[in-house]
């Protein structure tokens, strides 16, 4: 989803206060970090810095202090604490990356035009150090900020004015996900009354687009965000905005664009209108040959670390239960192609023969993804198999073999991909995965709605960083899963 806003970090009071605690933290990291490698590299006394200037006589102290304060200036300068890119996405923690490395250039370029011969391991520790500990604190307040966030708090509170089935979407996909900022608090939609609500999501209409300015004064809303309508034209958008009150109301137009990531978006102005560019995913060349790359040497090494835990997991799994360690599925892969995925059996023997008189007697026979609750076919060390997803670790062998990646789609049966529309059926662009969206985005409280939302999502916007951030989610997924983890 992508929505355009006009507001700045100045105009918006809980982004002040939050941004003040940024650079107060962001502060004490830096002198931990760069105080914390002089003493390392040179001890407590500070170290004269050499160089061929006549009149260079300073120590390392005044240099540590002055990075400090020049990091903290150019943190600033690249919009780091802007709250248009802090709590969500990767967008905060690339501006710190690409903050410390302009900074480190520029040190290392004064250096050379002055002549300052800086001990390199203190310039060489101190800058990657610094910009990793640095995103691991914004990390956590991050954490903070989320929860803040599910609560209520620390948002804009919006006025969604537009079409009816427009603004249901919207409000719908956010308070899908509350983390990113945004809480709708009314609506107005052409045949609006006062009293009613939007679709399934509880938001009360409260008039029609036309009253969309005095709605705001009741609803206490700071934010209009503009969706699709055909009564509101160009023209009507900007006397729309005309009557905010600058600094304190702000205005946000609301593509018809969902289920879209950030880097594959770019707005270019021509001829005075915000044209949105918008990239087409591509499955083939070199990224997906670095896909594979990382799936090979990821499960290469994981087999090989984990080989204690698997065989252990073997010898339990048979001596708990008669019957083989491994259990064979047919899933469908990548292209529509069956393959064998491989899992440490966790029920007993013929459990797929019972399949189908549980779940008509548990009245889900007839929907997709449903899993048979407190199923009597699990075995005892099934149940603590099947929560911490321990079960699945000989699809590492799915993942060598080629047949499967380490993230991607949720493996599905060939009943389940029957049921596929065309949109559905893009999933099979791409390896379904060990871990996924769909793996730390609910698992077995997942609908089938919601699971296919969450494969599309991650099939039109896959990437390595991507990747990297689910594959790090489903460790804590396992280490701690939570309620719906069965």
């Amino acid at each position: 989803m992508t929505l355009t806003s006009r507001q700045t970090t100045a105009e918006v009071p809980w982004a002040k206060r939050y941004a003040r605690r940024l650079v107060a933290t962001d502060f004490l990291v830096l002198v931990w970090v760069v105080f914390g490698v002089q003493i390392a590299w040179f001890g407590f006394d500070s170290a004269a810095v050499s160089g061929s200037v006549a009149d260079l006589a300073i120590g390392y102290t005044a240099v540590s202090l002055g990075i400090i304060v020049a990091w903290l200036v150019v943190l600033a300068l690249y919009d780091t604490r802007d709250h248009r890119y802090i709590g969500t996405g990767s967008a905060e923690y690339r501006r710190i990356v690409d903050a410390s490395i302009r900074l480190f250039a520029f040190v290392a370029i004064v250096a050379y035009v002055f002549k300052v011969d800086l001990a390199r391991g203190y310039v060489f520790i101190a800058f990657p150090l610094g910009t990793v500990v640095l995103m691991f604190s914004r990390w956590i307040w991050r954490q903070w900020l989320n929860a803040q966030r599910w609560n209520g708090n620390y948002s804009a509170q919006v006025l969604l004015v537009g079409s009816r089935s427009s603004v249901e979407h919207l409000a719908g996909e956010l308070a899908r996900h509350p983390e990113e900022g945004y809480r709708v608090v009314a609506v107005c939609v052409p045949d609006g009354r006062a009293g009613e609500t939007i679709g399934g999501t509880g938001v009360p209409v409260v008039g029609k687009i036309t009253d969309a300015l005095a709605a705001l004064d009741t609803t206490g809303a700071d934010t209009v965000a503009v969706t699709s309508s055909e009564e509101l034209g160009a023209q009507a958008v900007r006397e729309l905005s005309w009557g905010l009150e600058g600094g304190r109301q702000h205005l946000i137009v609301a593509p018809s664009l969902t289920q879209i990531n950030g880097p594959r978006i770019h707005t270019r102005p021509v001829a005075g209108l915000p044209l949105i560019h918008v990239e087409m995913p591509r499955y083939e060349g070199a990224t997906h040959f670095l896909k594979r790359a990382f799936d090979l040497v990821g499960a290469a090494l994981l087999t090989a670390v984990l080989s204690p835990v698997l065989v252990a997991i073997a010898v339990a799994v048979k001596a708990t239960s008669a019957g083989p360690v491994l259990y064979r599925q047919e899933r469908i892969g990548q292209n529509g192609e069956p393959f064998r995925m491989l899992k440490f059996r966790s029920m007993r023997v013929n459990a797929d023969a019972e399949l189908a008189a549980l779940l008509e007697r548990q009245g889900t026979s007839d929907k997709p993804l449903f899993k048979v609750e407190n199923d009597p076919r699990v075995t005892s060390i099934g149940h603590f198999l099947r929560k911490h997803s321990l079960d699945e670790f000989p699809q590492l062998f799915n993942v060598l073999l080629g047949t499967m990646s380490l993230v991607g789609p949720r493996p599905q049966r060939e009943g389940e991909v029957a049921l596929y529309d065309d949109a559905a059926r893009r999933r099979l662009l791409l390896k379904p995965g060990m871990s996924g969206l769909w793996q730390v985005g609910g698992r077995s409280s997942l609908g089938w709605e919601d699971a296919i939302r969450l494969d599309l999502y991650y099939v039109e916007n896959w990437s390595m960083t991507g990747d990297m951030v689910i594959l790090w989610r489903t460790v804590k997924a396992v280490l701690r899963p939570g309620h719906d983890a069965h």
